[in-house]
């Protein structure tokens, strides 16, 4: 890993375990995505986002409202609005110049914005799916906002090798702790996934 790997991969250790640490990692993750914003896709692997569609063919139903964490670019946003023509998706990323081409990018179909996924500007339950891609998770906030009933998704492109990777046996303690369960786990291309349900 280079120095931006490891300095992504400390932050989710340290954020993950304490979550109030964002405020010191907020600005310099946002600094970084915003300059890689560009050039984002380019360094990106084309079996990416196998794991997203493997944990997306096993869902039971068709989601209808559906919000993608730090969506960066917007490709995981793009594609599950690709595959569910009807529902509803919003994509979300802190790094104001990732959300500049995630518009660019992706015209069509997807709303997305700038926000904050410690504090993110919608109510309560509002969503059956959460997908998070390579992305720090702030469990508190994603319990919130995904409804009864509804899942969550995370994908880790490169598996365990990805700069911002959380082990499967934390996703689901800190799961369990806020009410998700049916854990199923995928592998696909060198990524893998999770997906649980909330009660």
């Amino acid at each position: 890993m280079n120095f931006g790997q490891r300095f992504a991969r400390v932050a989710t250790d340290a954020v993950v375990r304490r979550p109030v640490l964002w405020r010191l990692f907020r600005r310099p993750i946002r600094r970084s995505f915003d300059r890689l914003a560009p050039v984002w896709d380019q360094n990106r692997s084309p079996d990416a986002f196998a794991p997203v569609e493997a944990a997306l063919d096993a869902l039971p139903e068709a989601p209808s409202r559906v919000l993608d964490v730090g969506t960066g670019t917007g490709a995981v946003a793009a594609l599950v609005a690709a595959r569910y023509s009807e529902a509803d998706v919003v994509g979300v990323d802190v790094a104001e110049r990732m959300i500049e081409e995630a518009r660019r990018k992706v015209a069509e179909r997807v709303r997305f914005q700038v926000a904050d996924a410690q504090r993110l500007p919608f109510g309560d339950g509002t969503f059956d799916l959460v997908t998070l891609g390579n992305v720090i998770p702030f469990f508190d906030e994603l319990a919130r906002v995904t409804a009864a009933g509804g899942r969550a998704l995370f994908s880790f492109s490169m598996g365990a090798g990805t700069p911002i990777y959380v082990p499967s046996e934390t996703l689901r303690r800190e799961l369990a702790a806020r009410g998700f369960a049916d854990f199923a786990e995928f592998s696909a291309g060198r990524g893998t996934a999770l997906l649980a349900t909330k009660r």
